[in-house]
């Protein structure tokens, strides 16, 4: 498991697997609202939640369909299927490197993008802890999505999608939990709902997705 895990991340890293890419996307996104909006920081404020939200969740869509087409390419995968490592493993693991390159780079750099969006300065840690908890789940329902279009032809679109509308829980308890930590609400209810949501996927969702695989290889 480790060295699938190594070898995912090499290939991320070499193939532009997202790591660069996602941030790049965050990043031009958060520059480009306050053009489209106005630089007004109490209207930006109100808003920031959402946007650093959605910029999250697009920037993880971006590299969704590496996730099993270069295993797909080149046999890797057909070698995962029969490797004793059960396929449910492999699909964890890599679903964990694509959160690695892509999801924990924003964690990490989204208050930085925050201040362009005058987030107020009581929102940032729930800011950090909703990424946190919320884009493992991304991942995982992204791998999904990558295993039931592996193989297919310009199955990018088609990824995105199938992905999208099981992004939504997430999104909305996400960002609830930004915005009521930015008016100095209780964010207790959306958090406990957006850790069941990704307790409940990182559970379920790799048995989904190794069973497309399989579906996809015969």
């Amino acid at each position: 498991m480790k060295a699938l895990l190594l070898r995912d991340l090499r290939l991320a890293v070499r193939a532009g697997g997202g790591f660069g890419l996602s941030l790049v996307f965050f990043l031009i996104l958060c520059t480009l609202v306050p053009f489209g909006v106005g630089a007004e920081g109490g209207q930006l404020s109100r808003i920031a939640p959402g946007i650093l939200w959605v910029g999250a969740l697009l920037a993880c869509l971006l590299s969704l369909d590496r996730i099993f087409a270069l295993d797909h390419e080149d046999g890797s995968l057909d070698l995962l299927a029969t490797a004793p490592l059960p396929l449910e493993g492999a699909v964890a693991i890599k679903a964990l490197a694509h959160w690695l390159t892509t999801g924990l780079p924003l964690v990490v750099f989204a208050p930085l993008l925050g201040v362009l969006l005058h987030l107020p300065t009581a929102a940032y840690p729930l800011l950090v802890l909703s990424l946190a908890l919320g884009t493992p789940a991304l991942s995982m329902l992204g791998a999904f999505g990558a295993a039931i279009t592996v193989g297919l032809r310009r199955g990018g679109l088609l990824l995105s999608l199938l992905v999208l509308p099981l992004y939504v829980p997430t999104l909305i308890f996400g960002a609830e939990v930004v915005r009521r930590g930015a008016v100095g609400a209780d964010p207790t209810t959306p958090l406990v709902f957006l850790a069941g949501i990704t307790l409940a996927t990182l559970a379920l969702v790799p048995f989904a997705a190794a069973a497309a695989l399989r579906v996809n290889l015969r």
